[in-house]
């Protein structure tokens, strides 16, 4: 079993879109969406929900009117104003439990909090693990944690052969929740400078982790000098650049009806997808056959 994990330095150059590509292309796998913060391959895929399991996370401060004596203590040392008139405003709440521990009668007490959803669901596809985190909730990486898990856990049970995660864009805490452990990531850019200028960051990380990494430029035609710099960048550091693929509305198309590219046409751009695949099939192949 190989995971591969699509990354991109920044948000919105069309991950899902080849994630989705992806999942209609290779064969016995499961899927992951590891972007609990805005998940949406789901729009893609259309899961039907076979599993909904309750994400704990953190803490949340309470006040028993019962017992306040209202002293008004916790209010006058709370650092993040949750609390007003001896209430306590979930929202603003971070759960560091000073207040109750200074509360000198016992009215605080700390309640775990429901941070979001995990599901797992069933697409046309293959099986589908994803979350979905609660409206300015934290701990986002320990939910990415538990996706990748559970997308493990049902690989294992099927005898699966790949997990394939739509990761989170950026380098934060997600990201390498997402990629520590994975056999290869899979990074999407665009010819722009903030794209490679995100491309060099979310590289240093996989660098860091000694996750083996291939760069898919999107919509390289639309600066083909920034593309001709990325593959120079990508060659100086040994670093394969597994597809460039070239801007075309078709992608919008297929996104508006809700399906992968692959399946909507076979223009240049699905090519390119199936190109895609076939060098990331190869390289894990190749990985499977040294192990």
């Amino acid at each position: 079993m190989k995971e591969i994990v699509v990354l991109s330095g920044k948000g919105g150059t069309g991950k899902t879109s080849i994630v989705g590509s992806l999942a209609a292309l290779a064969g016995r796998k499961v899927l992951a969406d590891c972007d609990v913060d805005a998940a949406d391959l789901y729009l893609l895929l259309k899961p039907s929900v076979k599993q909904d399991n309750e994400f704990w996370s953190g803490q949340v401060a309470s006040i028993d009117p019962d017992k306040c004596v209202q002293c008004e203590l916790c209010q006058g040392l709370c650092r993040f104003n949750a609390i007003k008139d001896c209430k306590v405003d979930p929202v603003s709440c971070e759960g560091c439990g000073f207040c109750y521990q200074v509360c000198p009668v016992g009215a605080v007490t700390m309640n775990k909090n429901l941070s979001g959803h995990l599901f797992v669901s069933e697409t046309k596809y293959g099986p589908l693990v994803h979350a979905r985190l609660g409206i300015a909730q934290e701990n986002s990486g320990k939910l990415v944690a538990q996706v990748r898990q559970q997308a493990k856990k049902i690989a294992e049970e099927q005898g699966l052969d790949y997990i394939i995660s739509d990761g989170p864009p950026g380098i934060g805490c997600p990201v390498i929740s997402s990629l520590s452990g994975a056999s290869l990531a899979l990074l999407v850019t665009e010819p722009t400078l903030s794209g490679m200028h995100d491309l060099e960051r979310v590289l240093e990380v996989c660098r860091h982790f000694g996750v083996p990494a291939m760069v898919c430029i999107n919509k390289h035609d639309i600066n083909e000098e920034n593309a001709r710099e990325i593959e120079s960048q990508c060659s100086a550091q040994g670093i394969a650049v597994a597809a460039k693929i070239p801007f075309d509305n078709v992608v919008t198309e297929a996104l508006v009806r809700g399906v992968p590219v692959v399946e909507y046409s076979n223009g240049r751009v699905s090519e390119e997808m199936k190109s895609l695949w076939e060098k990331i099939s190869s390289v894990l192949e190749e990985a499977r056959q040294c192990a």
